[in-house]
């Protein structure tokens, strides 16, 4: 038997190995974790794969779309390049994208893709960008824009057709407007059938639609007026009583005194006296030309025969001599109640009336003393047709 001393293994029995002493710097540290195993290339599923792509582009187009979104929306509320108020002019019928490339070129906006896109959404409701001249003001949005084109409110031009004129004279006034576009009709309306009045237009509107305009407006006038007239008056007709009404236009500019010269030619009428009024003679030699402003009415003109010389025919001319306006229609319609069968300058711009044939020539006289004062008289010029009365026509006498 051996006396040989053998030292004991712990681990004996239990499989394990010998203790190893560690110092405490070594026993301090952590133990290292072994690595999991790694998975197989032939483990990953490919939808897996695809869905994460899926899943990244779909992000990446979020992102891309409300960068996007941001940029337009800033843009198109943004304040725009143009440094001056500036006109622009839509044409009848441009669409949209030809409206945003004009603006894009004219440097109104900076971006045309941005004001047509953000401009077509704002447009589904039915609306649209309508026709017209516009100003558009300095630094302007493109929202700014889209809302004024929308709403219409062009830039508005004005004719101004007077009271009095002929449908000649109106025509030349048309003619000479440069903004408004179109021929003429070749047939010029009726004498008389044109409402007097300021009409505004904008940029690119039609001659003939003016026209069209004022013929409806003197019709619905004339059919208003005539429908509350005087049950008593001399005229029988709508066309009677608008060539009444266009010469009481023409013997005077004043409205407060319109109602008191009908009452004149209305008296004239009722007693079968000639009308005995200028105007009309100055149309029958003249026409819707009108007289030259320098050419005085001279006695010899008192004589000559014309449909339109009512100190040669008796009742009223066949047509109209002028447009009249409203003022002048409504005189004829309700005319004042008087006994004045005449009326003459009185040197103010108005006239004064008389009820009798020496009434009247004494004012005549008046008249021309006032004349005689001012210039020179012309010995062949006659005033208000009757030259110290003796054209004038005396009321038959009654039985």
């Amino acid at each position: 038997m051996s006396d040989t001393n053998h030292v004991s293994d712990p681990s004996a029995g239990n499989g394990r190995g010998p203790i190893i002493p560690k110092s405490p710097n070594e026993a301090l540290k952590p133990e290292r974790v072994p690595e999991p195993p790694r998975r197989s290339k032939k483990a990953r599923s490919q939808l897996v794969i695809f869905l994460n792509f899926v899943m990244t582009m779909v992000v990446l187009v979020c992102i891309a779309g409300v960068a996007g979104f941001y940029y337009m929306i800033s843009t198109f509320q943004g304040a725009g390049p143009l440094e001056a108020n500036a006109h622009f002019m839509v044409r009848p019928g441009t669409g949209v994208a030809e409206i945003a490339s004009n603006l894009e070129r004219n440097g109104i906006i900076s971006d045309a893709r941005v004001f047509r896109y953000v401009t077509a959404t704002y447009l589904r409701d039915g609306s649209t960008l309508k026709a017209g001249e516009y100003e558009i003001k300095a630094r302007a949005s493109m929202k700014d824009i889209m809302e004024l084109l929308e709403s219409g409110k062009s830039i508005l031009y004005s004719v101004v057709l007077p009271e009095g004129l002929t449908v000649r004279q109106m025509m030349l006034r048309l003619a000479e407007d440069a903004v408004l576009e179109g021929d003429l009709p070749a047939e010029l309306p009726p004498e008389g059938s044109l409402r007097p009045d300021t009409y505004k237009f904008s940029r690119g509107s039609k001659r003939a639609d003016i026209i069209h305009q004022m013929r409806v407006a003197q019709q619905k006038m004339i059919e208003q007026i005539w429908e509350r007239r005087d049950p008593d008056l001399p005229v029988k007709t709508k066309e009677e009583f608008v060539v009444l009404a266009s010469i009481v236009e023409k013997e005077t500019g004043k409205e407060d005194e319109r109602a008191h010269v009908a009452s004149v030619f209305i008296n004239r009428l009722q007693k079968g006296m000639r009308l005995q009024s200028d105007p009309t003679i100055v149309y029958g030699l003249f026409g819707g030309d009108g007289k030259p402003g320098d050419r005085p009415i001279f006695k010899s003109d008192i004589a000559k025969p014309t449909p339109y010389n009512t100190y040669q025919i008796k009742g009223l001319p066949p047509t109209p001599i002028s447009n009249p306006g409203r003022a002048a229609l409504e005189a004829v319609a309700n005319p004042w109640r008087t006994n004045d069968l005449y009326f003459v300058a009185d040197g103010s711009g108005g006239h004064v009336f008389a009820a009798t044939l020496e009434e009247h020539n004494a004012n005549v006289r008046r008249w021309r003393r006032i004349e005689a004062d001012r210039a020179p008289a012309n010995p062949e010029a006659v005033v208000d047709g009757q030259p110290d009365g003796e054209e004038a026509e005396k009321p038959p006498k009654s039985n």
